[in-house]
């Protein structure tokens, strides 16, 4: 006997509870769950989280000692990630209301988004930002870019470096560029920008061009704007503020043999694309705006928004120079685009430009990821670009974008692995936001309440 004790306090020691944790009234723990590593596609089974304070203080093999009052959630043989994030989102103004704000923004946690990071800014989105960082308000993490900067906001060099001066000095995380800012323009708002220590994003002005705007240093290129227009020859002899929607009109004139040249440009000046590529299967696809119009994510949507979405479809799919055909190859080499882009780094980011015609906010996510599957990314790909790779975009790889220790407990709780399947993703067990837990039926009856709000609106 004596020579079994040994192995039996082995035995003993290995059923032991993991060392007890000093935690808060508000600590959760989640039990026996696999965890899903953005960073390789690995899984680690039967793992055990403890949350405290907004991060994940501590994963272990073994169950934690906690005490009576600690919220425990039972993982078994369900997957853990962490929460996505929108990269292109539109939180609405102020003069739209708090519910209607409060709502939008639960509808991107309603399907795992909990950070975001707005594309059209307004004074209030920098108390959004506040709020939602020191949990005062129920939100995806927040970024916002500046007003936007476009053609009639900023028509002079002189408009510029004041525009951009002042919104550097309001503390807007980044500027957001529109079409139709002229060049002498645009190269002021760069070397101001540069001055003051501003990044700035988003869309491609005709007179700038696809590749004077990557050597300009954006930090993400969304929509993959400008860059149909750089495939097209010189000898062709365009008029760059013909090219349609996003280069639509110059579809046939565009040189697949020039896309290497301007990935590689890219690379080089370290610029990600953001490619809201559901924007283009949604809106601008030939695809009957009814039928995108009775999906179930639109009672979330007040049925003016989805009247004006459909007249939005409607019309321009209905102009003269739109053919399903054209579409068909138009899309055709966006999506090489963003396989090729994906290839070389720094690569994508996740961003479905909602709300916005048929994305509903949160729910246009899962359109966008499919779209990346249908681009060529693997589904861990996919998940990367709105995970881990945002947190390496703003600088922050570590604080959030993975299910490690110390990271902010930013977390989707899924009943089946969603690098199997990304409908794995829909509709969430569970979500986390910075440690505080929405439960199914949380997120079914404050959903319930949206659709009702949408109603009556």
């Amino acid at each position: 006997m004596k020579k079994l004790i040994p192995i039996l306090c082995l035995l003993a020691a290995c059923s032991s509870p993991a060392p007890k944790q000093q935690t808060s009234k508000s600590a959760i723990a989640i039990n026996n769950v696999n965890i899903v590593n953005v960073a390789d596609g690995s899984i680690d089974q039967e793992k055990y989280l403890l949350i405290d304070s907004g991060r994940i203080i501590s994963i272990s093999d073994k169950a934690f000692e906690l005490s009576k009052n600690t919220k425990s959630i039972d993982g078994t043989g369900k997957y853990i990630m962490p929460g996505l994030a929108e990269m292109h989102a539109h939180i609405p103004p102020e003069p739209a209301g708090k519910e209607h704000i409060e709502n939008m923004l639960f509808l991107y946690l309603s399907n795992g988004v909990t950070t975001i990071r707005g594309m059209l800014g307004h004074p209030h989105h920098l108390t959004l930002r506040q709020q939602a960082q020191n949990n005062e308000i129920l939100s995806p993490r927040i970024y916002t870019s500046s007003p936007s900067l476009n053609g009639n906001t900023i028509k002079t060099p002189e408009e510029a470096r004041a525009k951009v001066t002042g919104y550097g000095k309001d503390g807007y995380d980044f500027l957001k560029i529109h079409p139709g800012i002229k060049l002498e323009v645009f190269e002021e708002l760069v070397k101001t920008a540069n001055e003051v220590g501003i990044p700035f994003a988003g869309h491609v002005p005709v007179d700038v061009g696809i590749r004077r705007a990557i050597q300009s240093q954006y930090t993400s290129i969304d929509h993959v704007d400008g860059y149909l227009e750089g495939l097209v020859p010189e000898s062709a002899n365009v008029v760059p503020n013909e090219n349609g929607f996003f280069g639509y009109n110059f579809t046939q004139l565009a040189d697949e043999g020039m896309i290497e040249e301007l990935v590689a440009l890219t690379k080089k000046h370290n610029v990600w694309v953001v490619p809201t590529q559901s924007l283009f299967d949604r809106w601008f696809s030939p695809e009957d705006p009814e039928i995108y119009a009775q999906a179930p994510e639109m009672k979330y949507m007040p049925q003016s928004t989805i009247e004006q979405w459909t007249e939005s479809k409607a019309r321009i799919i209905g102009n003269e120079k739109y053919n399903a055909d054209q579409w068909g190859r138009f899309n055709e080499i966006r999506n090489k685009l963003i396989y090729e882009l994906q290839q070389s780094s720094p690569g994508l980011l996740l961003g479905s430009d909602a709300p916005q015609v048929f994305n509903v906010p949160g729910f246009s996510i899962h359109h966008e990821l499919q779209g990346m599957i249908n681009a060529g990314l693997t589904p861990l790909e996919a998940v990367q670009i709105g995970t881990i790779n945002p947190a390496v975009f703003f600088g922050q790889k570590g604080q959030f974008g993975e299910v490690i220790e110390g990271a902010s407990a930013d977390l989707i709780l899924l009943a089946a692995n969603p690098l199997e399947d990304l409908n794995n993703l829909k509709n969430p067990d569970g979500v986390m936001v910075r440690g505080k837990w929405l439960s199914r039926e949380d997120i079914d009856k404050k959903l319930a309440k949206i659709a009702k709000y949408s109603v009556d609106k």
